[in-house]
């Protein structure tokens, strides 16, 4: 099969993936963008206050104080990402209509990592300076200016000009934002290699924007002058040369002769190539010294392929700008979130100290745990902190709290922000709860297991989902987890996810095969259990398999306080388990919740698992279970008892349970709103709901459904998940006093932190 040169796949294959780019480009609608409205536009009442006359108000506003613009327009939060075209990555000079489905993507790069809103603006204008007057024109439009694919030298000119005229954010990001990847890649190149920056000698390839960009930051990281060599086409820049010579190249002038890559290359440290394929050869390489660091970061064919660089050094440390090879260096890791640290403070530029800031978020983020969405999203990779993992993963969720947030410091610190922020802890807080859905409506919840440190024991202790919510329990609560499997099976999954937990060390760990208490715990299963057919042998046999049984007996000894299971499996095998054993002492299982994170607010629905059909009397005790653990979460209840009956207009089995459960919480006289029977829509629909029941008590729209068949409320809830975007934090198993829960297997690791952190709030705080 014969191969395509530019990137060395079958052509073939390429057909197939260049059929592919091309039909998610145009279907199921051409382009990558679109534009809605963030407001109502339903009635004439709307339109009024959308355009004329309302309007006017904002535009009076704004004349006044044109600070405000960031308060009654998308200003603050919409940059423009700016090409003519002259310098497209990989393509060179296609034109600015060709440029077109790059910006777009550079824009849906922008909300869909920052939720910044973005327009793509192709110039056709070769011509730097005008170039220049063009973009500054835009300024009132925009919150920032994002340049790109601007051939050099024009877009150090306008850059440069851009920056002088206007108030606002001005950023190439094919010079800094590289700059700032390549920074923080090489920050932890030389942790992992022992090196310094001011020890290093430094030699590069490609003179253009990004590689001047990136020797410009290394200088700023400690490198010394002296110590970096440039190389392009015409060889090594040196004093004197008039060859291709730029104002830039010439910063970096070495000596007065002229040499070659190949003479210069002798003991570098790091060698930088933002050239053209093959430019490095593994000869070059062996003359490196101890150690290399060999960024390769040429698209789509690097200066040197990282298995001629191993061939020659096995222990080099290695980058490219493709995603098949470890350490990607990849601008979607800055420029989303060095914009949203800017434009959340108002910044009037993006200077040093913002970069600066940036490169040490990135980069120590590297160095931390990985994070199981990035996990999920990269499935197979080790993403460990080493020499093939030096930087962050793009779909790491982390970026955003850790990376705009430095950068609004450093905005802060330098005097360049317009908004300061006064809270830095709470606005990481938000931007975290932008990307972990959960995060804001759990607050109350990881508050309240703060006040105390509760024995969390997890069932399936060898699940890399169950090893991920470990180390975050440890790093983020004060809970202490205790998990049930084998110890070297533990070891072996954490090290391959680049956790650094080991049990025993920082968990407490149930082996199965070999515990101490084995004798203890089937005794006391074998006690509880006598009556109702377990033999002594049989007691001995599900202690050593059944890590539902044993969780649960070591929460009924006391050697643990709350157990999480369910992981795999359905879910009525191991409720069995916990039902048998903790189901005492007024303790039952009344019915599980789930709560649905949707964009408009909290939706809890139950009973999704523990009674199929419930009595009316059971659908009370769910109602005021699900009324009590809505109010854990700092949630308001509106209680709708959910039938395909509407308020007694069908003679319906779900009708009349319902009808009944109403009935007695009436006698109950409750203190929340509730209603019923009703449908769904009228549940969540107040208008719809007044239509058919004009004297409804309930106000609103409902945030609890309970349904009158589990397979009611476990299709609400699945559709919610699966087809509305909704996140569950859940179920949650009412009626046992927090002694257990029971998960579903679709649960993630950030799910089970979710569950632990419910887990780790003493009953008192919920009643």
């Amino acid at each position: 099969m014969a191969e395509d040169a530019k990137d060395g796949r079958p052509d073939e294959a390429r057909q197939v993936a260049r059929h592919l780019a091309l039909d998610y480009h145009e279907f199921p609608k051409p382009g990558k963008l679109e534009i809605r409205a963030t407001k109502p536009l339903a009635n004439g009442r709307d339109l009024s206050r959308a355009y004329s006359p309302g309007v006017a108000e904002a535009c009076l506003e704004i004349k006044a104080d044109p600070a405000t613009a960031s308060r009654y327009t998308a200003r603050g939060n919409l940059v423009a990402v700016v090409s003519n075209g002259t310098a497209v990555l990989g393509l060179g000079n296609i034109g600015p209509l060709a440029a077109k489905p790059v910006m777009e993507g550079k824009a849906v790069l922008f909300k869909k990592f920052a939720n910044i809103d973005c327009f793509d603006i192709e110039l056709n204008e070769p011509d730097p300076y005008r170039l220049a007057d063009i973009v500054c024109a835009l300024e009132p439009t925009f919150g920032a200016i994002n340049l790109e694919d601007i051939k050099a030298p024009d877009c150090f000119i306008v850059e440069q000009l851009c920056r002088e005229r206007m108030n606002i954010p001005v950023f190439h990001d094919d010079q800094h934002g590289t700059a700032i990847v390549v920074g923080a890649a090489a920050t932890n190149a030389l942790h992992v290699a022992g090196k310094r920056f001011e020890d290093i000698k430094v030699v590069s390839t490609g003179g253009g924007a990004a590689g001047i960009a990136c020797l410009n930051m290394l200088l700023k990281l400690g490198v010394r002058r002296e110590n970096v060599w440039l190389c392009d086409l015409a060889g090594l820049v040196y004093h004197g040369r008039t060859e291709q010579m730029t104002d830039q190249k010439a910063a970096y002038a070495q000596g007065t002769t002229a040499a070659t890559l190949d003479e210069v290359i002798a003991g570098a440290d790091l060698f930088l190539g933002l050239s053209g394929p093959g430019v490095l050869t593994p000869e070059m390489v062996a003359k490196m010294a101890p150690r290399p660091i060999v960024f390769a970061l040429a698209n789509p064919s690097p200066e040197i392929l990282p298995d001629a660089v191993r061939e020659v050094a096995p222990e080099a440390i290695i980058a490219t700008g493709r995603s098949d090879f470890p350490n990607q260096v990849n601008n979607v890791l800055c420029f989303p979130f060095i914009f949203r640290g800017a434009l959340d403070v108002g910044a009037t530029e993006i200077n040093d100290a913002m970069q600066l800031a940036c490169i040490d978020g990135i980069a120590a983020l590297a160095r931390a745990t990985t994070s199981a969405e990035a996990a999920a999203a990269y499935h197979g990779e080790r993403l460990s902190f080493g020499a093939d993992y030096l930087i962050p993963k793009p779909f790491d969720p982390r970026l955003i709290g850790v990376v705009a947030t430095a950068v609004a410091k450093a905005a802060m610190a330098t005097g360049v922000a317009t908004r300061p922020i006064t809270d830095l802890d709470a606005y990481r807080e938000k931007l975290n709860g932008s990307v972990f859905k959960s995060a804001l409506i759990m607050r109350p919840v990881f508050e309240a297991a703060a006040q105390t440190s509760r024995r969390i024991i997890f069932a399936e202790g060898e699940d890399e989902r169950v090893l991920r919510a470990t180390n975050a329990i440890l790093e983020e609560m004060t809970d202490k987890p205790i998990l049930i499997g084998r110890p070297e099976v533990m070891i072996q999954r954490a090290e391959r996810a680049g956790l650094p937990i080991r049990p025993d060390r920082d968990f407490e760990c149930i082996n199965p095969e070999h515990d101490d208490r084995y004798r203890d715990y089937w005794s006391t299963y074998h006690e509880l259990m006598q009556r109702r057919g377990v033999t002594p042998d049989l007691a001995r046999a599900i202690m050593r398999t059944n890590s539902t049984a044993i969780g649960a007996v070591a929460v009924h000894r006391g050697d643990a306080d709350s157990l999480i299971c369910g992981t795999f499996g359905q879910y009525l095998w191991h409720l069995r388990y916990v039902r048998e054993v903790l189901a005492r002492g007024g303790l039952r299982p009344q019915g599980s919740l789930s709560l649905m994170i949707q964009e408009d607010g909290p939706l809890f629905v139950a009973d999704t698992h523990v009674n199929a059909v419930p009595t009316p009397e059971q659908v009370a005790e769910t109602v005021l279970g699900a009324v009590r653990h809505a109010r854990r979460f700092g949630v308001k209840p509106k209680v709708a008892l959910c039938s395909h009956s509407n308020f007694g207009n069908l003679d319906s089995d779900s009708g009349r349970r319902m009808r009944a459960a109403l009935e007695i919480l009436d006698n109950r006289e409750v203190e929340f709103e509730y209603e019923g029977e009703m449908s769904i829509d009228a549940a969540l629909d107040p208008e719809l709901r007044h239509r058919m029941f004009p004297n409804s008590r309930l106000e609103g729209a409902a945030n609890i459904l309970v349904f009158a068949f589990t397979d009611a409320a476990n299709a609400a809830r699945n559709i919610l998940k699966m087809k509305a975007g909704g996140l569950e934090v859940g179920p949650i198993l009412m009626g046992m006093g927090n002694k257990a829960h029971v998960v579903t297997p679709s649960i993630t690791a950030r799910g089970l932190l979710n569950m632990a952190a419910l887990a780790g709030t003493p009953v008192a705080h919920y009643g």
